[in-house]
């Protein structure tokens, strides 16, 4: 039965993401906002719900580990899964926004300002008050350094038709419930399949579950480039992981203060660091690309190893 209910959940995902990558593309069109400041805000947001649920919903068990493990092992999944993907099967994807130059900063901020939160071992309710601000400090930021005129980037099917507010909020929510109640199936019972094949409960929270909510990043990112477009991928991933460290982490603390082990995580935050800095890379080389993808794959296979050994 699990099985069964793993696949309809992943159909309900794909169809989701496609209701949400339309209905973004209509309001992007009709307020004349560039895809990426569309995937960096709405899609991202939309797409960061499960780890958002899964996080707060730890946090107010008691249960800090599973709260900051699954916004870590998102991040990573998020730049080396879903981008390596994207840049493996995407092809002649260049961004007209010069990602590295304005947006580089939002991949290395919410990292150091985590770093420095946790020296002391716990994430506390100041400390997910700052990041909450930062957050604020992000979406202020998109959308008064975008002024892209969006000519070329919208389906001409879409610019043929009247924006209608009600059919767009309708069909946004339905891919959003899609795609989030997809996401938290797909964690469900892909956690009872480990389960019947042996899988250490440790496996099931740090590997399973990161992954399980950042399908929505995934499905989202593979859609977008399907319709070509490769900046609403690319501001998902940036987007998704801003909310993470601001609202997923700042959400959980300030519900409960987040004890961190520093030594039991050294490998997945070494990761996490080494995934952000390869992104950077990639960013400032513009390796969208096969290239890009290896760099990031190697990362994925490098913490997939260690979370089953």
């Amino acid at each position: 039965m699990d099985f069964v209910i793993f696949f309809v959940a992943m159909g309900a995902l794909i169809y989701g993401a496609d209701f949400i990558i339309k209905e973004s593309e209509r309001i992007a069109l009709h307020f004349n906002i560039s895809h990426f400041v569309i995937g960096a805000t709405l899609v991202a947001f939309g797409t960061s719900l499960p780890e958002m649920a899964a996080s707060m919903m730890a946090s107010a068990n008691g249960k800090s580990d599973m709260a900051v493990a699954n916004v870590v092992g998102s991040v990573i999944f998020n730049i080396t899964m879903v981008l390596g993907i994207v840049f493996l099967i995407a092809k002649n994807m260049q961004p007209k926004r010069d990602l590295f130059a304005l947006d580089s900063a939002w991949v290395v901020i919410p990292l150091v300002l985590f770093f420095i939160m946790i020296q002391d071992g716990v994430i506390s309710r100041i400390d997910g008050a700052l990041y909450l601000l930062l957050m604020v400090s992000y979406l202020l930021f998109l959308f008064t350094s975008s002024k892209e005129d969006l000519e070329g980037e919208i389906d001409e099917d879409l610019a043929s038709k009247k924006f209608n507010w009600a059919k767009t909020i309708g069909f946004l929510t339905v891919g959003f419930v899609l795609t989030i109640g997809g996401a938290s199936f797909v964690v469900d019972s892909g956690t009872n399949i480990a389960r019947v094949f042996g899988v250490s409960e440790w496996i099931i929270g740090i590997f399973l579950i990161s992954l399980g909510t950042s399908l929505p990043e995934l499905i989202v990112s593979l859609v977008a480039i399907k319709k070509g477009n490769a900046e609403m991928s690319i501001g998902n991933i940036i987007g998704s992981n801003v909310a993470n460290f601001s609202m997923v982490l700042g959400g959980a603390s300030l519900i409960a203060p987040l004890t961190v082990d520093l030594v039991a995580t050294k490998f997945d935050m070494l990761i996490m660091v080494a995934a952000s800095i390869t992104l950077l890379f990639i960013l400032a080389n513009k390796l969208y690309n096969k290239a890009g993808a290896i760099f990031l794959l190697i990362i994925l296979a490098l913490f997939i190893q260690n979370s089953f050994i």
